[in-house]
């Protein structure tokens, strides 16, 4: 079973040994976007949904969060964070593990 710390910085990391060792890629925290966006954040956000082969509805679904959320941060009109953030970190590393803890728990 693995061991996992959810960071303040919002990242993801494995404890084996007593050592952290990173788990997920970095969602970037924006410095000189408008509104504190992140440029590469907007194609992240797409690009796990469109991984998973998911609308943006089917999306929003499977997280639990209003459509217009998944909307707003893929047009980089807000950015992913905290539990959301950390969310979206351990989809890009394991999507269907998410995916099935979430089945049942998360309005569908």
């Amino acid at each position: 079973m693995q061991r996992l710390r959810l960071k303040a910085d919002g990242r993801i990391v494995e404890i084996r040994d007593g050592q952290e060792f990173p788990l997920a890629p970095v969602m970037p925290v924006a410095s000189s976007a408008p509104a504190g966006l992140a440029s590469d954040t907007v194609p992240e956000v797409r690009s796990l949904r469109q991984r998973a082969r998911l609308t943006q509805v089917e999306f929003a679904a499977r997280l639990g969060v209003p459509v217009e959320t998944i909307r707003n941060w893929e047009q980089g009109k807000r950015m992913p964070r905290g539990p959301a953030r950390a969310l979206l970190a351990v989809i890009a590393h394991a999507p269907e593990t998410v995916f099935a803890a979430l089945e049942g728990h998360i309005g569908g």
